[in-house]
């Protein structure tokens, strides 16, 4: 069961009319894997013009919170993903929650039983693995037993209590399709057995519910995980039976992403460091620069070229350019595209955008005060090309905005020691009758103090001052931050470590 198509993508689709959909489940918190579908049906979405559809799977009631919900809006608008249907955009094919759409899904079970593509079972798991075994047949699933049931076989059924599922009838040939990553793809008719519409309680499952969605939001491209390869078979029979009793216009193409692999060889899952897209917004990467890494799980941009913008991707996106093998997500490169994303942010940006990270901190108000304001717009050129996240301002920055030092213990017992202090007491020495505090002056005093006077080579110099004034071995540029701090503070600092 196959369909040609003149264009490799698009068929005889006109690009303005390609429809994608991202269908999240509000059951937690939103999985950078899930990210990355969003990203590739976005850029897609993008690439030709088209429209991108955000469908809430939330049938499964008993699984579903409002900080899922919450979770996945606020995600998607954090990271700048937008869309052109779905909830609080609305659109003409709503409603765009599975949860208030049961009706509908119970009109299109009955019009596909009444049409003979599905069927009513009752049978127990036990009674289909007993037939399975006495037959000595070695596939799994569903026989097919119910298919062709009597009235009074049915009767019987009913007599004993029993209540069916409803199950739908697979085509006996084998299903080919032509995936947009992985080439053509067959599954024989014995691997995929009739399955399960609707519960004996009248719940519709996965299997109907996504079908249906997509004929009737008029879906006309699936990109998703290869997790989900193998219900594909399962749906394009589906579609092309909705179809036939006037749901949608039959099935949509695939393409079916690789999987996002975590440590050693097994998938990530959400329970794997660096899994939940909450700790990259604590941790203040830039939503710029995680999509550009999730990008890079099976796609790039050109050789030899990593960075680029989403604006760059959508006009490049090309989904047959999407490697099929596992991508491996490695941290420590997300860390690093992110940090070139930084150095692209004006030092204005970025200063906007730590406000939030050092007021969550304590260190400002939100706004910051006057005050506050000119000695952060001083300070932030300082740090510009030295922080990989935002909220790497906090460590670094805070020795300006409070009033007690906050001691590294590990740094101050490295470098506080007895040649340490020795270091600070002659920078005191230094510093305390100096006129001019200014960056060049400061600099000169102590290089002359401490490099020329006590031949101290400049890392053992100025090592224990830097901690004495921020309290950390790493900050901001010394000379510049003791002239923003001003010389009541740093000759104060000084003097608290070296006595």
């Amino acid at each position: 069961m196959s369909a040609p198509y003149p264009d490799p993508v698009l068929g005889d689709l006109p690009a303005e009319d390609v429809r994608v959909r991202f269908p999240p489940s509000p059951t937690g918190f939103i999985h950078v894997g899930n990210v990355r579908s969003a990203l590739f049906n976005w850029a897609f979405a993008r690439h030709y013009g088209g429209k991108l559809v955000l469908r809430i799977e939330d049938t499964d009631l008993a699984r579903n919170t409002d900080e899922g919900y919450d979770s996945i809006i606020g995600s998607l608008r954090w990271l700048g993903i937008d869309w052109d249907e779905g909830p609080e955009v609305g659109g003409p094919h709503g409603p765009y929650r599975q949860s208030e759409r049961f009706d509908t899904y119970a009109d299109v079970a009955a019009k596909l039983r009444d049409s003979g593509r599905a069927y009513d079972c009752y049978c127990t798991g036990d009674e289909v693995e007993a037939r399975r075994k006495q037959s000595g047949s070695k596939v799994q699933g569903y026989d097919g037993f119910c298919r062709t049931l009597t009235s009074g076989q049915r009767g019987a059924f009913e007599a004993e209590g029993r209540e069916p599922v409803l199950r739908f009838r697979m085509p006996d040939d084998p299903i080919t399709f032509a995936d947009l990553v992985r080439g053509e793809v067959t599954f024989l008719p014995e691997h995929v057995p009739d399955y399960v519409l609707v519960r004996a309680n009248g719940t519709p499952l996965y299997t109907l519910v996504n079908p249906v969605d997509d004929a009737m939001m008029q879906v006309t491209h699936v990109l998703r995980g290869e997790d989900l390869l193998s219900s594909t078979p399962r749906q394009i029979p589906l579609y092309d039976a909705l179809r036939a009793i006037g749901v949608g216009r039959g099935a949509p193409r695939f393409g079916h992403l690789p999987i996002v692999m975590g440590e050693g060889n097994k998938r990530l899952s959400k329970r794997d460091k660096g899994s939940g897209l909450s700790e990259y917004v604590e941790r203040g990467f830039l939503p710029e620069g995680v999509l550009n890494y999730l990008a890079l799980l099976g796609w790039g941009i050109g050789e030899d070229r990593d960075v680029f913008s989403m604006a760059e991707m959508a006009e490049a996106f090309d989904i047959r350019r999407v490697n099929p093998n596992p991508a491996r997500f490695d941290l420590k490169k997300c860390e690093a595209i992110n940090a070139a994303h930084m150095r692209l942010l004006t030092v204005e940006d970025m200063t906007e955008r730590v406000i939030p990270f050092l007021a969550g901190a304590g260190l400002v108000s939100d706004p910051p005060t006057g005050d506050q304001r000119r000695l952060l717009d001083a300070a932030m050129p300082l740090v510009h090309e030295r922080i990989g996240t935002l909220s790497e301002a906090v460590p670094m920055l805070g020795f300006l905005f409070r009033d007690k030092v906050e001691y590294d213990d590990a740094d101050v017992a490295a470098l506080l020691d007895d040649d340490g202090r020795v270091a600070v007491r002659a920078s005191r020495e230094a510093l305390a009758d100096l006129h001019d505090w200014t960056t060049e002056a400061i600099e000169a005093a102590l290089r002359q103090a401490l490099v020329e006077d006590l031949g101290l080579k400049p890392r053992k110099a100025f090592g224990p001052v830097r901690v004495a004034i921020t309290g950390r071995r790493i900050s901001p540029p010394l000379f510049e931050s003791m002239e923003l701090l001003g010389r009541d503070e740093s000759l104060a600092r000084l003097d608290a470590v070296a006595a």
